[in-house]
């Protein structure tokens, strides 16, 4: 699996003049009545001189750019070519970059003169809406709220990216706030970006929050995209659109400059249409930043992670634990049909998957009935709720963001639900039907942390340690077998429980697709879990796993193309169907 030259990764500090956005593409196809397929409306043109853009890899696009078959600014108009074409209907793009041209511009004229940052120079990548740009653009989490209020500086993930050379298209849509706002709400939803929705169904809730981010990249949008996770916001919906996606260790990837919930969760993760485009752009992200202090204990391979990046011959010996009591055993019929057929494949390729090696006291700190951060208090013990550390943290940590903007009153929490108040038909602070369908109840996420006032009583700290320390004791425990340590913990992760115990220990988990459900058509993957700091297996064997898929003959159970079902439909709220058929 050859790829970039892992020694070109520094040096590219270009800045970026302001541009006007001129393209002179023509928009999407006309719809003629029953007489286009969606295969038809959606097919993707050649780029440049021939170069064929969907599903193609970021090397593919450098050999391009490399032997003159395309530029950076070719690129980007195809990019922005295929978002005329779809976003009407997907709605993936929340703003565009007006500096985009200018930015593919001088990259080219980097690489003319001998100077390649390395694998991601020249590419356009988006990042979700909360996460900061200094530039022409906004930082709103998807509400009106924050529009016009200026960042003191880009986000460091965003700084890394432009010094990687880098070419920052746009912001992506997202749910509200990262779903704190609302507990009942359509995922993928905000008042200023719209409704986000998955090209393999248009009516089923797209996976969130950084639902944009996801369905981008799914239909060749973009090349990759930058999301953030506090409780799933990346492994959900890049499972569910047939993606790659990683989300790292608490303080890995620095929040500085991301709109938060809680410091202790939040993770600023990738999404690519391979592993190693998904790896490309976390090598590009990830150090150590004196503003989140949580980086400062990062422990992380020199020369970065793409380096442990193999193929299928690396699953041979490989042990890998299966904790069915745990999630499996809440994965539906039809998943169990196609993720045991996978399993069958990793065998066959070598390795040995152990039955049975469980999360530690599973019976109580897995939700039985699908994800629930607020389990702990559902079962009588508040002191034992992931909910009761995110609202507390929340309440803090959005303040101390809101103090570092110029150009806006919004400086709490109480003047963000004040304002949604104030403005009840966009931004729905009542509930239906006073306020707005697509936000069912209202704004109940902030007046729940706006009771807290902030304050970290016993509960809260009683809580935090519960949830962290039992939560890594689960994991950890359940990755030693026979007092050696296991390659990884294989998960569904269409089992939301999988992905929040994860979190709720501040450990990687990356997710590779697999299948589809034949009652909606949306897809689910195959997940890895691993302890802190793990990422380097996470991406040798998420990537392994990936190549045994691609190279087996005959082998349906890999990323598939998004099916349009049901673009034609305008349908708001989406139906937030999780699992899948029997």
């Amino acid at each position: 699996m050859g790829g970039f030259s892992a020694g070109l990764l520094l040096g590219c500090l270009a800045a970026a003049a302001p541009a006007a956005l001129a393209t002179g593409i023509a928009p999407y196809p006309a719809q003629n009545g029953t007489t286009n397929t969606a295969a038809d409306l959606f097919r993707m043109p050649l780029c440049g001189r021939g170069f064929k853009l969907e599903e193609a890899t970021i090397d593919q696009m450098q050999h391009a750019m490399q032997n003159g078959t395309l530029t950076s600014v070719q690129l980007v108009k195809c990019y922005i070519e295929r978002v005329f074409q779809t976003d009407d209907y997907i709605n993936s793009l929340l703003e565009f970059n007006p500096d985009v041209l200018d930015i593919a511009e001088q990259r080219d004229a980097e690489r003319r003169a001998g100077k390649v940052c390395g694998p991601l120079h020249g590419i356009p990548f988006t990042v979700k809406d909360n996460i900061a740009t200094k530039d022409k653009m906004e930082t709103t989490a998807g509400s009106w709220a924050l529009l016009g209020s200026k960042v003191p500086r880009d986000a460091f993930v965003v700084q890394k990216l432009r010094n990687a050379g880098a070419v920052l298209f746009g912001k992506a849509t997202l749910s509200e706030w990262a779903d704190m706002r609302s507990n009942n709400y359509s995922e993928g939803y905000s008042a200023r970006g719209g409704q986000a929705r998955s090209a393999y169904n248009f009516t089923v809730n797209p996976g969130g929050s950084s639902s944009g981010s996801a369905i981008g990249v799914s239909v060749n949008a973009i090349a990759f995209s930058i999301g953030t996770e506090t409780d799933g916001s990346v492994i959900n919906p890049a499972m569910r659109n047939s993606i790659v996606g990683f989300k790292p260790t608490v303080g890995l990837t620095s929040r500085a400059g991301v709109i938060p919930e809680t410091e202790h969760q939040d993770s600023v993760g990738t999404f690519g249409r391979t592993v190693r485009d998904a790896v490309y752009a976390l090598d590009a992200i990830y150090g150590r930043d004196k503003r989140d202090n949580y980086t400062l204990a990062q422990q992380a391979p020199e020369g970065g992670f793409a380096q442990f990046l193999t193929d299928k011959r690396a699953l041979k010996g490989a042990v890998f634990g299966l904790p069915w009591q745990s999630f499996w055993g809440h994965a539906d019929p039809e998943q169990l049909r196609q993720l045991t057929a996978v399993l069958d494949l990793i065998k066959a390729a070598g390795a040995t998957i152990i039955n049975g090696t469980e999360i530690t006291d599973y019976e109580t700190i897995v939700s039985p009935d699908w994800w629930d951060w607020d389990w702990g208090t559902r079962r009588g013990f508040a002191n034992e709720s992931e909910y009761t550390v995110v609202k507390v943290d929340f309440y803090n940590n959005i303040k101390s963001y809101l103090s570092g903007l110029e150009n806006t009153n919004i400086r709490s929490l109480e003047d963000i639900v004040e304002f949604n108040y104030a403005n009840d038909g966009s931004e729905g602070g009542n509930p239906w039907p006073l306020g707005h369908p697509a936000f069912y109840s209202g704004q109940d996420g902030f007046l729940a942390s706006l009771e807290t006032k902030g304050i970290q009583d016993e509960t809260y700290w009683q809580a935090l340690n519960f949830v962290q320390t039992k939560t890594r004791q689960g994991i950890d425990d359940a990755l030693i077998y026979k007092g050696k340590r296991l390659a990884g913990l294989l998960v569904p992760p269409a089992v939301g429980q999988t992905y929040q115990i994860s979190a709720q220990a501040g450990y990687p988990v990356a997710t590779v697709p697999v299948g589809i459900h034949s009652a909606t058509g949306m897809e689910f993957g195959l997940a890895i879990l691993q302890t802190a700091w793990a990422e380097a297996e996470l991406v040798k064997w998420a990537s392994a796993i990936e190549d045994l898929q691609l190279t087996t003959k005959n082998n349906i159970y890999k990323r598939s193309l998004p099916t349009w079902n049901g673009y034609m439909k305008k349908n708001i709220p989406l139906l937030n169907i999780d699992e899948g058929s029997p």
